[in-house]
């Protein structure tokens, strides 16, 4: 097991000090590149973050959910993949839970995630 540690950090590049800290019931926009033919254009991936699974920066893996035109929509990232641009963060959601699979019955009003609430300064 240790070896497989030691090529795992030789290899891979540390991406994770680039992207934003976040969780589940978060919405953020991945940035990837998407190869068609011999061109390559970069695509928006707009959704909550359902979970985050994997115990190393190296395995780890989020998945992304969004509803498009009806229809939902779900995305794995590796967290460690060549193609992801940028991870920006919207929205922090309040939930309870690490893995919010109970979304994918929801639809509408009820599938809103309510946002955490920052603290108010002072002067305000």
């Amino acid at each position: 097991m240790d070896a497989i540690k030691i090529v795992e950090q030789a290899f891979a590049a540390d991406k994770t000090a680039q992207y934003p800290q976040f969780k589940a019931g978060d919405t953020v926009t991945v940035t990837y590149k998407v190869k068609e033919g011999d061109k390559e254009r970069l695509q928006k991936f707009k959704g909550v973050v359902l979970q985050i699974s994997g115990a190393t920066p190296y395995t780890r893996t989020f998945t992304v959910r969004k509803v498009s035109g009806g229809v939902g929509v779900e995305r794995i990232f590796p967290y460690q993949s060549p193609f992801i641009e940028s991870i920006e963060l919207n929205k922090v959601g309040k939930v309870r839970r690490a893995r919010i699979f109970y979304l994918r019955n929801l639809a509408g009003k009820k599938a809103r995630i309510r946002e955490k609430k920052m603290a108010q300064k002072a002067n305000e």
